[in-house]
């Protein structure tokens, strides 16, 4: 797929924006992820270069369930979720980000996709501020129920932003994990759908520096373990189609035990656009 005129001057912008070689320390970027530590897995080697930016997170990482909670030693989810949270800030703290960089909107692990509503309104919200230019998020690619709700909401609060007549911010992918036809694929996008992809090797510092704030998610160091790559990708989102399911039926998450079937999101994803009237993909 051969970027047009436009989209390479966009990607040309948030390259700048990225290497914070613009002076403005990230001021124009927002991340969106699902739990805490996407924000490392997605964009870790670049945050001690981008101070300013905005990260939000949709879940506190503390399924009700307690399946997660017991398994780490404790006893609720709130413990749980407290820990989560203590090792969130110790990893941006280790990036040099302030904590008034956080915004947590608090819905629980594995139930993102329940409350696509309330979320795609949230998110309208934070997506008024003129300043932001570029929100990084989660591609839809079925590896975890609640990044392909994040990515939803994602798209729909600049849908109803666009259809307010209000600019939105444009968004930009991140790579995580998905089913790839041969296994497992981390940090690189599964599908074909969307633009040109960019691929910028970390340098050594920058790739240390990642390391540390991944090793400071202590509870999740089993999950974080395939997340060595020297390379974080990023393209401009592609325009899906949320009522059906992503990569082509091939979902990650299946392979997880998350007790969350993909008619789930078929019947979440047509209830939310049409609760929130957007338009047919």
């Amino acid at each position: 797929m051969r970027p047009t005129n436009q989209s390479s001057e966009t990607l040309a912008e948030f390259t700048a924006l990225l290497t914070g070689n613009d002076g403005t320390h990230g001021s124009a970027i927002m991340v969106v992820v699902a739990h805490p530590d996407d924000e490392t897995i997605g964009i870790g080697g670049h945050l001690a270069g981008l101070r300013a930016c905005r990260i939000i997170h949709v879940t506190d990482g503390a399924p009700r369930d307690l399946a997660d909670a017991h398994a780490h030693g404790f006893e609720t989810w709130q413990d749980y979720a407290a820990a989560r949270r203590a090792e969130l800030m110790e990893a941006l703290a280790a990036a040099g980000l302030p904590t008034e960089a956080l915004t947590a909107l608090g819905y629980p692990d594995k139930e993102a996709t329940a409350n696509l509503v309330a979320l795609a309104q949230e998110l309208t919200c934070l997506f008024s501020d003129p300043g932001i230019r570029f929100v990084c998020t989660h591609p839809f690619e079925g590896g975890h129920p609640d990044h392909d709700a994040t990515a939803f909401a994602v798209h729909a609060a600049c849908h109803l932003l666009r259809r307010d007549r209000r600019p939105a911010p444009t968004i930009v992918e991140m790579a995580f994990y998905s089913a790839g036809p041969d296994g497992p694929v981390f940090q690189d996008f599964v599908s074909n759908t969307g633009g040109d992809c960019i691929e910028v090797c970390l340098t050594e510092a920058a790739f240390q520096q990642k390391q540390r704030m991944l090793a400071r998610h202590l509870t999740q160091q089993r999950t974080l373990a395939p997340f060595s790559t020297r390379t974080e990708r990023f393209r401009l989102a592609p325009a899906y189609d949320f009522l059906k399911l992503p990569n082509n039926g091939r979902l990650y998450y299946e392979s997880l035990p998350l007790g969350f079937e993909p008619d789930s999101w078929l019947r979440a994803s047509a209830l939310a656009h049409e609760t929130l009237r957007l338009d047919q993909p």
